[in-house]
């Protein structure tokens, strides 16, 4: 019998949801500051990035302790 291939496809990782109240208030005033709509989608991009890798930091810097 033979075996199904074994798929190699790319897992998808989730995005962390920070739930931070205030975190969300001030990124939602930065970008409701900004006329352009391609300014706020630049600094959506920018913002998300960050807290991307500011979480993966955390992360590994709690499995460093």
């Amino acid at each position: 019998m033979k075996r199904k291939p074994y798929s190699r496809r790319k897992r998808t990782t989730t995005k962390s949801v920070l739930r931070l109240p205030d975190l969300e208030h001030a990124i939602a005033a930065v970008l409701n500051s900004l006329t352009s709509l391609d300014a706020q989608r630049g600094y959506r991009h920018a913002i998300d990035e960050f807290v991307d890798w500011y979480c993966s930091e955390l992360a590994w810097l709690s499995t460093e302790l």
